[in-house]
């Protein structure tokens, strides 16, 4: 007889969509009889506004990758609880995972409810994640937990059109499709959203016979993740630029103060021309060292897909 699993399930979500992505997800376990799913949506005590004001939105990234935020626990779960798996699942805020899921993570509960479990991560965003996963990586490790699998949904419109539906959607809260058509709705496809019920299932196969110490991925074969190796390096170009701009923001003063204001209108202005030219620059040039850098790209891609990968190979019709 199969003992009954006890499966956590954390998220935040500002739009909406990572809430279905969740739902999607979970919804295999749910119907399992041998599993029983808490789910727990994290609410901070002054929520996040949506859509975003325009300098809310960029005067919250220096606190974002510096995690300046106060603890705070998941809303009723008891931390002393014992659950055979954590799913984690998160949005990414300017390369780092969004505030509330820190808060949830510096917190004494997430300290007790991770130790010594297993855990999969789960993140919805536009198409930049691999450096909010290294740091999520270690704070889950931090806290005593082992990852075991990520799954990553992501908008699969090209980077030119989401450049320009992400940031309509997060300022004006309309998704669109915009200029007649022209730019494709932002986010995730309800299509991408319906095929997370391959991992649910996959998990509510594996979970009830499964060791707690078992460390090995549930997910692979099933196209977890998928990395755009044009991405990598400026994913670490654009981190390391954040923390320095996010130090001297800080310098300037609160988020309230003019010359922090000043300051970020600056910091936008040098954003979008980095972007415009910068960016491109470095994808001819990654283009010109491809063919001399294949070995390179393969361990990098082979690292960042880790630990469910890339792979395909069991990929099944979601029902």
């Amino acid at each position: 007889m199969l003992t009954m699993r006890k499966v956590l399930v954390v998220y935040y979500s500002q739009t909406g969509q990572l809430a279905d992505i969740v739902d999607a997800t979970i919804a295999p376990l749910r119907a399992n009889a041998d599993i029983e799913v808490t789910v727990s949506e994290l609410k901070p005590n002054k929520p996040w506004p949506f859509p975003w004001p325009f300098f809310r939105f960029f005067n919250t990234f220096p606190e974002t990758v510096y995690e300046d935020v106060e603890p705070a626990e998941a809303p009723g779960v008891d931390p002393d609880a014992d659950y055979d798996l954590v799913i984690l699942a998160y949005q990414v805020w300017f390369l780092s995972p969004s505030l509330p899921t820190i808060a949830f993570l510096k917190s004494e509960g997430a300290r007790k409810l991770l130790a010594g479990k297993p855990v999969v991560t789960l993140i919805g965003c536009r198409n930049m994640w691999l450096m909010a996963q290294e740091r999520m990586k270690t704070l889950i490790s931090e806290l005593g937990g082992r990852l075991v699998d990520n799954i990553v949904l992501t908008d699969s419109a090209h980077s030119a059109f989401t450049f320009v539906s992400t940031p309509m959607w997060m300022l004006t809260g309309k998704k669109g499709p915009f200029l007649n058509g022209l730019i494709p709705e932002a986010g995730v496809s309800k299509e991408d959203v319906a095929g997370c019920a391959r991992f649910g299932r996959a998990i509510a196969a594996a979970l009830p016979k499964r060791k707690r110490e078992d460390s090995s991925p549930m997910l692979g074969g099933l196209g977890a993740v998928t990395v755009r190796e044009g991405l990598i390096e400026s994913e670490k170009t654009a981190k390391r630029s954040f923390m320095i701009w996010g130090k001297l923001l800080r310098a300037t003063g609160t988020p309230s103060s003019a010359l922090r204001q000043l300051v970020i209108v600056i910091y936008v202005l040098f954003l979008i021309t980095l972007i415009l030219t910068v960016v491109p620059l470095l994808a001819i040039i990654k283009a010109l060292l491809k063919p001399f850098l294949k070995a390179h790209v393969a361990r990098q891609r082979a690292y960042f897909a880790a630990p469910s990968g890339e792979s395909m190979q069991l990929m099944e019709s979601p029902s």
